[in-house]
């Protein structure tokens, strides 16, 4: 029997673009939004955020959080109001579209997680939702 191949970062890579692949292609039939927009939905469905918030959450540049948020604005996603504090700041909110893709798209997050947990295992399926979580705080502390 073969060695497991030990290229983690190449594997890493290769994973999360079959993956970001195939859940963009659902996504975008059942919401017409991407995996990174989905993400930045969740975040903004929170409350609260700014889009300096938000590029924090997301662990992208702030010009590329502008250029998407200017994306789920005009598809009339998200919606920008006053910081209540901050007289230069701007909060970005999930509008009644932007919740309606919500509710589009979770039939097929439950569907593409139980196609891992297929692949996984339910206990291999926790461990990899743990270890991915603390890769995506890279670098350690």
């Amino acid at each position: 029997m073969p060695e497991p191949d030990q290229r983690l970062f190449f594997l890493l890579q290769q994973a999360a673009h079959r993956l970001r692949v195939d859940a963009d292609r659902r996504l975008a039939a059942a919401a017409g939004i991407t995996s990174a927009q989905l993400g930045a939905l969740f975040a903004i469905r929170e409350g609260g955020l700014t889009q300096r918030d938000l590029a924090v959450r997301l662990g992208q540049r702030e010009s590329a959080v502008t250029a998407m948020v200017t994306r789920l604005t005009g598809a009339g996603l998200v919606a920008k109001r006053a910081h209540p504090r901050e007289h230069r700041a701007i909060v970005l909110e999930l509008t009644a579209a932007g919740e309606a893709a919500l509710a589009r798209v979770a039939p097929e997050v439950e569907e593409f997680n139980a196609r891992l947990r297929a692949v996984l295992g339910e206990d291999g399926f926790r461990r990899t939702a743990e270890g991915v979580g603390k890769l995506a705080s890279w670098p350690p502390p």
